[in-house]
């Protein structure tokens, strides 16, 4: 049986945790966010991350990369964002996508930025550093960022 919590604009979905996931994985949390909305989805990424078992040393990392992806979004890409965080297997994925310009893995900076002059970049050069998997890939419009820590 699973509990299902719907308010404006999001949707979050606890799957019981004796059942299996599935390919597709048990979905944690669906929704779309503005910049006003990114202090409340903080605070359901933790409480996701937690239910779904990711521990405590980790995931303020994963908060944290979450955060930085999803205020690129906001800044550079239009003002929105739609995120998706599941549970496949012994991962937490999270996966954010916009509808701005779109961009590569390349804009990612080799060094920690400023060393090298970069005046950009340090989300993506941070998110790189705490996450197990960091994809960047183009969506239907924009781009798509999957980050995963693994639960164990």
């Amino acid at each position: 049986m699973s509990l299902v919590l719907v308010t404006k604009r999001e949707a979050l979905v606890l799957a019981d945790p004796r059942r299996s996931a599935d390919r597709a994985g048990e979905h944690l949390l669906h929704r779309h966010f503005t910049a006003d909305e990114l202090p409340r989805l903080r605070v359901q990424i933790e409480e996701c991350a937690a239910w779904a078992g990711l521990s405590e040393a980790r995931r303020g990392d994963f908060v944290l990369a979450v955060d930085e992806i999803a205020n690129n979004a906001i800044e550079h890409a239009g003002g929105t964002g739609s995120l998706l965080l599941r549970r496949i297997g012994d991962e937490l994925e999270c996966r954010i996508s916009d509808s701005g310009p779109g961009f590569s893995e390349d804009v990612i900076p080799r060094i920690l930025p400023g060393l090298d002059g970069a005046t950009n970049g340090r989300g993506l050069w941070l998110t790189q550093l705490v996450t197990d998997r960091l994809v960047i890939s183009a969506g239907a419009v924009g781009a798509v960022v999957t980050l995963s820590m693994r639960l164990r």
